[in-house]
C-alpha cells in the first residue's frame, strides 16, 4: 500500500494543498483561506472541503502549516478542523515557518516569514527551537507588508501635518487608493480595507526603492528589523544558518533579501536564500517516518518545552 500524505499550507488568503503517494505528487488544489484568524470557521471548513475533495481519497497522514499555531491548543484546534476530512489520518499541525524551512530543503536553519505579517523560527536540528516575532499586526510584525503599507500612510500624513505637499511616494499611494488628498487616508485606513489591503500597498515602496530615498529607507528599516529577529533566533540556537526567506516579500523581493543579507554578514551569517518553491512542497521533508511513533498529533510547543 502506498503511503499517502496530504500537505496543507494555510495562508491568510488561500489554502494550497498537495497529495503525495510514496513521495510523488499526484494531485494539487488551491482554495480560499482555512485560517480561522482570517475567515469564519464555516468559510475555513468550506475551503478544506474543497481541497480534500479535489485531492481525492483518504490519507495516512496530514501535515498542515498555518500562521498563528503558537500553542498546543492552537494546533489541536486546527487538527480538529481538519479531522472530518481525513478521519483515518494522523494530523500534524505546525507553524507555517516550518514549511518554509523544509521547502528550503533544510532540516537545520532559520525560516523567515515576511508577507502580510512577519515571524522568524529556527531549529538546530537536534530538537532545540527558537522563535522571534510573529506577534501580529497590533503588537509587532515589523518588516512585513502590512508594516510597510502602514509606514507609507504615516509618511504621507506626516508631510501633511508639516504643511508639505504630496511627494512622489504619496502621490503614488493616493492614486493607488483612488483618493485625492492625504487626509482621506485616515478614514480609508481605519475603514473596511483590512490588513491584506495595506500589505499589498507595500509594492509601491518596493517599486520606488531604487530611486526614492524615502522608499529606500523604509525598505532598509524593514530589512534591519527582520535581521534583528533572525539574529535573536541564531543567537539562542548558536547556529549561523542557512536563512530561508519566505512569504510574499521575503521570497520575491531581491532588494529586501539583499539588505537582510548585508545586515547579517557582519555577524557571520552569509547563507541567505530566497525560497524558490511553494512552502507546501516542504511537507515531504517534515514527513519523517522514523519520528512518527514518538510525535504527538500536534508539534506545537508546550509551555515547558517552548524556547520562544
Amino acid at each position: 500500500m502506498a503511503h499517502i500524505l496530504i500537505g496543507l499550507d494555510i495562508g491568510g488568503t488561500k489554502t494550497h494543498a498537495i497529495r503525495l503517494e510514496d513521495g510523488t505528487i499526484t494531485a494539487e488544489a488551491v482554495a480560499g483561506s482555512a485560517n480561522v484568524q482570517n475567515v469564519s470557521r464555516e468559510a475555513a471548513s468550506t475551503a478544506l472541503a474543497e481541497v480534500f475533495s479535489a485531492l481525492g481519497g483518504d490519507a495516512d497522514r496530514v501535515i498542515a502549516g498555518a500562521g498563528g499555531i503558537d500553542t498546543a491548543n492552537d494546533a489541536g484546534a486546527l487538527a480538529a478542523l481538519i479531522s472530518p476530512f481525513a478521519p483515518h489520518a494522523e494530523i500534524r499541525a505546525v507553524h507555517d515557518s516550518r514549511l518554509v524551512l523544509a521547502a528550503g530543503r533544510a532540516r537545520r536553519g532559520i525560516a523567515v516569514i515576511a508577507g502580510t505579517g512577519s515571524a522568524v523560527w529556527g531549529t538546530d536540528g537536534t530538537g532545540n527551537e527558537a522563535r522571534a516575532g510573529g506577534w501580529g499586526y497590533l503588537l509587532g510584525d515589523e518588516g512585513s507588508g502590512y508594516w510597510l503599507g502602514r509606514e507609507l500612510v504615516r509618511h504621507a500624513l506626516r508631510r501633511r501635518d508639516q504643511g508639505l505637499g504630496p511627494d512622489a511616494l504619496t502621490r503614488a499611494l493616493l492614486a493607488d487608493c483612488s483618493l485625492a488628498d492625504p487626509v482621506e487616508l485616515i478614514a480609508h485606513f481605519h475603514g473596511p480595507t483590512g490588513r491584506r489591503y495595506w500589505a499589498q500597498r507595500s509594492r509601491l515602496i518596493v517599486e520606488a526603492a531604487a530611486t526614492d530615498p524615502v522608499a529606500a529607507e523604509l525598505l532598509a528599516v524593514a530589512a534591519n528589523d527582520l535581521a534583528r529577529l533572525i539574529l535573536q533566533v541564531a543567537g539562542r540556537l548558536d547556529i549561523s544558518g542557512p536563512v530561508i526567506l519566505g512569504g510574499g516579500l521575503g521570497a520575491n523581493v531581491p532588494q529586501l533579501a539583499a539588505r537582510i543579507a548585508a545586515a547579517l554578514a557582519p555577524h557571520g551569517i552569509d547563507d541567505v536564500r530566497q525560497l524558490d518553491r511553494e512552502p507546501v512542497y516542504g511537507v515531504d521533508l517534515l514527513d519523517d517516518p522514523a519520528g512518527r511513533a514518538s510525535r504527538a498529533v500536534s508539534d506545537a510547543p508546550t509551555p515547558d518545552s517552548r524556547k520562544s
